[in-house]
């Protein structure tokens, strides 16, 4: 089989890696990739015109949808009645990312458990409700952001701040709504799913905030790890209890056309999980740390979701852990150079990998094209062996003021 994947993110880099893996698959293109994958084509993920020219050109029998954009624009809709199989779900499913309050609105419905929230109509109520919740809220804009819309506030100042940046952001009529703090540790949940069962990966655990001991403002990802050590069978059998299964049963009830990866942001607390919010997609930089840990091929995976078999499909993983540490260019998630060359990526082992994001190739070499440049991964039969090999691997790589958070992964270390 020829499959397109799309993005040019790491993600997608990870994605590519792991289809090319398969027996089953001729050839992987990256639509539009990045300097780490091969088979590159220059088409806009969202101008499904181009790329129906292309898969039929190509004779591509699957798509796999790396970013949300698309899901979100239709992507699923418009190749319906076409030979090809594009994995994810159609836009009316999608809301359940590009729609904070349409997910939301789904999660009381259907029972799933989640925070309490409320929608101001304006911004005298907006001041209102941090004034009553003394700060303590998380602040989210009702729309795709890049993982840059939500705001975590611990005081009135901090909230008010949010406020005036998010309206900075996205306009004074911005929709948004202001959700009940929750105080625990957070989990990367990542499913496959045909609407009916679900096939969950390894949990993970993102870093979202930039510098360490999560501190500085919220990212796409600085990075990931796992399995999460924490995370007991105990645990995962309440939250598929308590979030998986309604969530499940409400995609079965709104009949949304659902084929694709399911993400449960979830946060343990003292009172049990709750669910923070749905992505439609992977996770990034979950996915650089999942992939390498799933033992089973990908493509049958993801054709077994497409083909409503998944309640029979046996998922398989790797023994041990992986971390992956993103190294950034400096002044993201704000502005950022780009065209800084990279050196030392031939100089990772067989315990390492290197999973290229804002990257281009000029002249033969790699440089630096976005914010989040690399996700440098490491395994290892612990833990700490998984974290050791990832920063040593980060440690011979070099790009002009390079910068990465050096606690990730310690979240799951005993006293940490």
């Amino acid at each position: 089989m020829r499959i397109a994947v799309l993005g040019s993110g790491g993600r997608e880099h990870a994605l590519c890696w792991k289809f090319a893996q398969s027996s089953q698959v001729e050839k992987v293109f990256a639509v539009p990739g990045n300097g780490g994958t091969e088979n590159n084509i220059p088409i806009d993920p969202c101008d499904f015109k181009a790329l129906k020219i292309f898969v039929e050109k190509e004779n591509i029998g699957l798509i796999f949808v790396g970013p949300e954009q698309p899901l979100a624009e239709g992507i699923v809709d418009y190749f319906r009645n076409q030979p090809l199989r594009v994995f994810g779900p159609d836009r009316q499913a999608a809301q359940l990312e590009s729609s904070k309050l349409f997910a939301k609105q789904f999660m009381k419905k259907y029972g799933v458990a989640t925070a309490d929230f409320w929608q101001p109509a304006n911004r005298a109520e907006a001041e209102e409700i941090i004034k009553k919740t003394k700060g303590q809220v998380v602040l989210k804009y009702d729309g795709l952001a890049a993982g840059k819309g939500v705001y975590v506030c611990s005081h009135q100042e901090e909230a008010r701040m949010a406020l005036h940046n998010l309206y900075d952001s996205f306009g004074a009529e911005a929709p948004l709504y202001f959700e009940e703090r929750f105080y625990g540790q957070e989990i990367s949940l990542i499913g496959f799913t045909d609407g009916q069962d679900i096939k969950m990966l390894l949990p993970a655990q993102d870093h979202k905030a930039a510098f360490d001991g999560d501190k500085g403002p919220n990212t796409g990802g600085m990075g990931a790890y796992c399995p999460v050590p924490f995370c007991t069978p105990e645990m995962l059998a309440e939250i598929d209890r308590e979030i998986v299964q309604p969530t499940l049963s409400g995609l079965q009830a709104e009949k949304f056309d659902y084929h694709g990866v399911i993400y449960f942001g979830v946060i343990q607390t003292e009172s049990g999980p709750h669910l923070l919010e749905y992505n439609v997609r992977f996770g990034d930089p979950e996915t650089e740390v999942l992939l390498p840990m799933l033992k089973s091929d990908l493509l049958d995976l993801t054709l077994a979701a497409l083909e409503n078999n998944l309640s029979g499909f046996k998922i398989e993983f790797n023994l041990g852990y992986a971390v992956d540490v993103v190294m950034a260019a400096a002044g993201y998630p704000g502005v950022y150079p780009k065209g800084m060359e990279i050196s030392g990526l031939e100089k990772i082992n067989a315990n390492q990998m290197v999973f290229q994001a804002g990257t281009s190739r000029r002249d033969g070499r790699v440089v630096s094209s976005g914010g989040r440049v690399l996700n440098v991964v490491g395994h290892g039969s612990t833990l700490q062996e998984a974290i050791y090999e990832t920063y040593a691997a980060v440690s011979g790589i070099r790009f002009d003021d390079a910068f990465f958070r050096r606690d990730i992964g310690r979240k799951g270390l005993p006293d940490e």
